[in-house]
């Protein structure tokens, strides 16, 4: 089942699973817009018109070998309800939000309602997040027992400008290689309380810690060309600890600003006070909604690239690993085609309850559905000398 299909992304979503041979109820609020999308598609599909926000509604449709996939966003304002009803129903989730509390909210309230369901629920199963906890099993796999740490940053690139692995973004590549949904999410996102992952200690218990979006800016160097992003919460912090226990601290960072990254990160502090109040947030997610451009398709040029490095418990890097694909709407796309696929497979085989990708499906299997969704690893060296 798939919803928010007449949206930009779940478009490309739909594309996609028809060309895998499927045929996916399409679930909305509007009947008139499915059908007209399933006949602009010359495709015949069944549709189910209920109100997405509701979960009795939606419980009405769904049974333990169903696989739902949302699209449908701002997450935390309409994700719940399909969740919540598919983790009741033992049903497979996936879902292209990138708004890391609503996958740490996911998991707080659904992990034992699912895993007592037999239900796996993914949230952020695209670029946000799925290529960043696969980079950053891979480097930490290669690293070793002695990696504790591990830094994971989100890029955009173009491609026909030279390398494009060297290409450097902009200010403008963030607003023209991204949709107006894509940045009410960012906005909004930036409004709400954050997290981070923590170890204090070596003989403390791991945990989640509250923390703002952007307190901080990492620094990546790859192929000669330093990098600045800017801290955002990730399901990298809930899902990596998992695999790894041995981690003492997950960072996720987000440079689509280029040299934009430390002034936008300092302007995010100094507001930071002012987002402590309610009224205030709700008055930014509000401007969020009226940015211009918000029925603009971003350019077709754009690209991926998420680098991560794990490092010792001194912070010396010990392996890096960097994987490049298409845009990320895409491959968020392709990324959701396939877990839903795989996941309505007769033999599939899923860690029930609420898990990163790498858990879910395991480091081999992950591995092979990111490489059918375009997605590569590339090597330093080579990329130097390109």
């Amino acid at each position: 089942m798939l919803l928010g299909a007449t949206g930009y992304t779940g478009r490309r979503v739909l594309r996609e699973l028809i060309a895998r041979g499927e045929k996916p109820t399409l679930v909305g609020r509007s009947r008139t817009r499915m059908l007209a999308l399933a006949n602009h598609l010359e495709v015949e599909l069944p549709v189910a018109e209920v109100d997405v926000t509701s979960a009795a509604h939606l419980a009405r449709l769904l049974e333990p070998s169903d696989v739902v996939v949302s699209t449908v966003g701002p997450f935390m304002q309409l994700g719940m309800a399909t969740v919540t009803a598919a983790a009741r129903a033992g049903a497979h989730y996936f879902d292209s939000t990138g708004e890391g509390t609503f996958a740490r909210r996911v998991l707080l309230e659904l992990d034992s309602v699912a895993a007592a369901r037999g239900a796996t629920l993914v949230p952020a199963f695209g670029y946000d997040y799925v290529p960043g906890n696969l980079a950053g099993a891979l480097a930490l796999e290669q690293a070793g027992e002695r990696a504790c740490h591990v830094e994971i940053g989100y890029f955009v690139t173009r491609s026909g400008h030279g390398n494009e692995l060297l290409y450097r973004s902009t200010l403008r590549d963030a607003w023209t290689l991204s949709t107006g949904g894509t940045r009410q999410t960012l906005v909004g996102a930036a409004a709400e309380n954050g997290f981070a992952y923590r170890r204090p200690r070596p003989d403390a218990r791991s945990r989640l810690v509250d923390e703002r979006a952007a307190k901080r800016v990492l620094t990546f160097r790859y192929a000669g060309v330093k990098r600045a992003a800017m801290t955002v919460p990730g399901s990298e912090h809930l899902g990596l600890p998992e695999v790894f226990p041995q981690l003492e601290s997950v960072e996720v960072g987000l440079g689509w600003l280029g040299r934009w990254t430390r002034p936008v990160q300092i302007a995010a502090a100094l507001q930071a006070p002012l987002l402590r109040s309610a009224k205030v947030r709700a008055a930014v997610t509000r401007w969020s909604e009226r940015l211009p451009g918000a029925h603009r398709e971003p350019d077709p040029d754009g690209r991926s690239l998420v680098i991560a490095v794990a490092r010792d418990g001194y912070g010396r890097p010990l392996a890096t690993t960097a994987l490049t694909g298409p845009d990320p709407y895409e491959m968020t796309g392709s990324l959701l085609a396939w877990g839903a696929v795989h996941a309505a497979a007769p033999d599939a085989v899923l860690k029930p309850g609420v898990h990163g990708p790498v858990a879910a499906f395991g480091l081999d299997t992950l591995r092979v559905g990111v490489t059918e969704a375009g997605v590569q690893e590339v090597d330093e060296a080579s990329v130097r000398h390109r």
